[in-house]
């Protein structure tokens, strides 16, 4: 739980200072990882104490997992520009899976964060309840899943093999293109999400 500000500190102010702890820390763990980022490092990068930044944050486990929330927030915000829920859901789907792939390669620094947070304890946690927790958890990605199943139009398998198939090649495909093993364009992410669709389609 992040400690909110004081009486003699403008909301404004401790929003901003919030912002740049956030912002420097994903600089520094897209950069070094998490344990290359120290809460001491995380409050130079940002100017702000190395006391002062426990103000903001109670430890580097809430500081972690918040910017998660925030940037898996802005995901959520950006797959949803221009998704029409009454159209078929192959349709959907391709929305969706082109949303996150074009959100990954134009935010490098957001994907290399969320690539460390999946592949970490944290992570796991956070797939553990989008797979197997409540419905609601589950976002839009698992709805469609379920979905597809319900209707007998996707693969009736495991939720996270089809997690795995729909999204995990989106993932590789993102990685590739940032590093620069291949460009992406636009006929190419039609392409890798069609063939994401076509992997768990019956």
């Amino acid at each position: 739980m992040n400690i909110h500000s004081g009486p003699d500190e403008p909301k404004t102010v401790y929003s901003e200072k919030r912002a740049e702890i956030l912002r420097a820390a994903l600089e520094l763990i897209a950069e070094h990882g998490f344990h290359g980022a120290p809460m001491s490092t995380i409050a130079v990068r940002a100017g702000v104490g190395a006391g002062t930044i426990y103000r903001y944050f109670e430890n580097k486990d809430v500081l972690i997992k918040e910017l998660f929330l925030e940037l898996h927030e802005k995901i959520c915000a950006w797959s949803l520009k221009g998704y029409e829920a009454d159209k078929p859901l192959r349709q959907r789907f391709l929305h969706f899976g082109t949303a996150l792939l074009r959100y990954f390669i134009a935010n490098p620094r957001d994907f290399r964060y969320l690539e460390q947070y999946h592949n970490s304890p944290y992570g796991a946690e956070f797939r553990r309840d989008r797979i197997l927790g409540k419905e609601e958890s589950g976002g839009l990605g698992r709805g469609l899943l379920e979905e597809g199943v319900a209707q007998q139009i996707v693969k009736d398998l495991p939720l996270a093999v089809l997690f795995s198939l729909a999204f995990g090649p989106l993932v590789m495909v993102a990685r590739d293109h940032i590093l620069g093993f291949v460009e992406l364009d636009d006929f190419l992410i039609q392409q890798t999400v069609q063939a994401c669709w076509d992997g768990i389609k019956k």
